[in-house]
């Protein structure tokens, strides 16, 4: 009789402070394959300039393991950092993948930034879009792709063995949930993907995108579904969906639009790679005047 267990993923953190975000290499070590989640690429708003610092740590770090990467893999269309996975592709190959919703996302803000004709919202920037559902293989290890809407309405969360990367649907729970105000984001949507993803075993380690701690600690990434359950302030066990709705949409009323979301949706929706070069051979970024809220 074969007893042997299926092997669990190794995962390693690289904290960006500037956008307070979490890229993840999470890999089968032992088969030496690798996937990458939400990696950044650095921006100056202020310069526009980009450089790769954050993204060429994580490369050193997928090097010196050995790892080949099979998934670069977008949790959804960030708001708040460029995505490297187009650089991340040059370097170590892989395939870039996110959820197959992201075409609605896509749509919306082609809209919004008039961008031009060639730009197809079909997902075809990317190389996979993952069905809700959906398994895939990080080495031995298998993955399964979660639609959880809410936040925009192409958020996919990754359960990869007993780890599950949750992208911007679930902060700390000393910190709560995302906001649900975006072009797209739905609370109900939210609270029931959220709810969701609480029935999965309470062991489950629970990866986030983003922490902004309070000044009581710094900044922290894991967590567990059973921790979230019990302790989360936001949609912890006994909060209805009327309840949470109702403190998101007052508690997103207050809140600014995200510094980088100009420059990110329009990159990020390409997955990672800048719109196409003008006739002076210079890339340009568009700020659409009084469009977003």
């Amino acid at each position: 009789m074969n007893t042997q267990t299926a092997p669990m993923p190794t995962t390693q953190a690289f904290f960006d402070p500037a956008t307070w975000t979490v890229t993840y290499v999470v890999a089968d070590a032992q088969a030496g394959r690798a996937a990458i989640i939400d990696p950044v690429l650095d921006y100056d708003p202020k310069s526009g300039h980009t450089t790769t610092a954050s993204a060429d740590k994580v490369l050193a770090f997928v090097r010196e393991q050995g790892l080949q990467v099979d998934w670069i893999l977008e949790t959804h269309a960030h708001a708040d950092h460029l995505s490297a996975a187009h650089y991340m592709k040059e370097q170590v190959g892989g395939r870039i993948a996110i959820g197959d919703h992201i075409r609605t996302v896509q749509s919306t803000f082609k809209a919004i930034f008039n961008l031009e004709s060639s730009f197809l919202p079909d997902g075809s920037q990317f190389d996979h879009l993952f069905a809700d559902g959906e398994t895939f293989m990080i080495g031995d290890i298998e993955a399964t792709a979660l639609l959880v809407p809410g936040h925009t309405p192409a958020d996919m969360a990754y359960r990869v063995g007993d780890s599950l990367f949750v992208g911007d649907t679930l902060f700390m729970p000393d910190v709560g949930t995302a906001r649900a105000d975006f072009p797209g984001g739905d609370a109900h949507m939210l609270f029931r993907s959220i709810r969701r993803l609480l029935t999965l075993p309470p062991e489950t380690k629970v990866f986030v995108c983003h922490d902004y701690p309070p000044e009581s600690r710094g900044p922290q990434w894991q967590t567990t579904v059973g921790e979230q359950a019990a302790r989360n302030i936001h949609v912890h066990d006994g909060i209805s969906e009327s309840e949470f709705v109702a403190m998101r949409a007052a508690r997103d009323a207050t809140l600014g639009m995200p510094t980088l979301i100009l420059p990110s949706i329009q990159v990020n929706i390409r997955a990672g790679e800048m719109p196409p070069a003008e006739a002076n051979g210079v890339r340009y970024l568009k700020i659409p005047l009084n469009a977003l809220g």
